[in-house]
């Protein structure tokens, strides 16, 4: 079924445009001459035949809704959406599982002409490395590719101890993908309006000068359920309040520990609304612990669960002045989408 027609802004029409040219008059996705090499770094060599679009942009500028309406559009059976998460979680295991990165990627791509990324990233070396495995195997296939990103092709992988290394994947982007920026002035999640089913179904609770003790009692009135190990996997836990298919969290308890995406997808599979509560803001904290509340939030978004976060700041200062954090903007802009609301008048006993 085709999806419904969607008003688009100039700069989300443009990005449409382009996604367009990936399909036939039929609506199929166009067979392409195969890889393009990457010429000399910094080089882009020139191809009429790209094979896919490398979508970029700020928070909230519609790259996901466009992509989405892209691939309901695409009339084939033969095509496949990730979440950048969720697809190395499964890459991961399936590596294990088949004991061959090219057999994990063959297995998890299956027989799709199309293959959608949301939100594409590369933060980490080891990740690097699978990404330009993975880059090989798809336009070695003549697969049309599509990625949103909140990052250019040329910064990926920022860290400057490992960016040379990641070099020849971006001249491979550069070189087989239609780079496109989708990045208007309005974040449309500022003008959202809030529903009551999914991420935005949670509350963002401001616990500005509330004392802990009474700030936990204020923010779960009447919770008397009992604090359990979790299991993560791999003789792991984390503790935590759960009842039916609800969990609640403290944020050192979670964040402070090493836990990955990967423990939020295995614990978004069996609860389905969170709660994080006592989150400081984060220029108080060390950067990985930031960083796992961004692979929280995208876990959650893109699942779309219903989250709750208890904290003493609203989502743009509780994300202030926090230096080098990929992909921070993002998670205050999707903090700022839930509804917020206060704990007031209470002091700690």
């Amino acid at each position: 079924m085709k999806p419904d027609p969607v008003v688009l802004d100039p700069a989300q029409y443009a990005a449409a445009h382009a996604l367009e040219a990936l399909l036939d008059r039929y609506g199929r996705p166009l067979r392409h001459r195969g890889i393009q090499r990457a010429g000399r770094p910094g080089r882009r060599e020139p191809r009429a035949d790209r094979c896919g679009v490398y979508l970029h942009g700020r928070p909230g500028r519609g790259k996901t809704m466009v992509m989405d309406h892209f691939f309901a559009s695409a009339d084939t059976h033969r095509k496949r959406r990730f979440h950048f998460h969720t697809f190395f979680a499964a890459l991961h295991a399936a590596v294990h599982t088949l004991g061959s990165i090219e057999r994990a990627i063959d297995a998890l791509l299956s027989d799709a002409d199309l293959v959608c990324f949301d939100e594409f990233h590369v933060t980490d070396i080891g990740d690097a490395m699978l990404v330009a495995r993975l880059l090989d195997a798809v336009f070695a296939d003549r697969r049309t590719l599509v990625v949103t990103s909140n990052y250019r092709p040329e910064d990926l992988l920022p860290n400057p101890l490992f960016h040379d290394h990641f070099l020849p994947s971006i001249e491979q982007i550069l070189a087989n993908l239609e780079v496109v920026t989708l990045d208007g002035p309005l974040d449309y999640r500022t003008r959202a309006t809030h529903r009551d089913t999914g991420f935005l179904a949670g509350r963002y609770v401001l616990t500005t000068g509330v004392g802990s003790r009474t700030a936990r009692a204020c923010a779960e009135p009447g919770d008397e359920r009992s604090t359990v190990e979790v299991p993560l996997g791999r003789g792991r836990t984390i503790r935590a309040h759960t009842a039916a298919d609800a969990i609640t969290l403290d944020f050192h308890a979670l964040c402070a520990a090493p836990t990955s995406a990967a423990d939020y997808l295995r614990l978004a599979q069996r609860y389905r609304h969170w709660t994080l509560r006592a989150v400081p803001p984060l220029r108080e904290v060390p950067p990985d612990w930031s960083m796992r509340l961004v692979n929280l939030v995208d876990v959650l978004y893109d699942a779309d669960l219903p989250f709750t976060v208890h904290a003493p700041e609203r989502s743009p200062d509780l994300t202030s002045g926090v230096p080098a954090i990929p992909d921070l903007a993002r998670t205050a802009s999707r903090l700022g989408e839930l509804p917020l609301t206060r704990v007031s008048n209470v002091r700690t006993a």
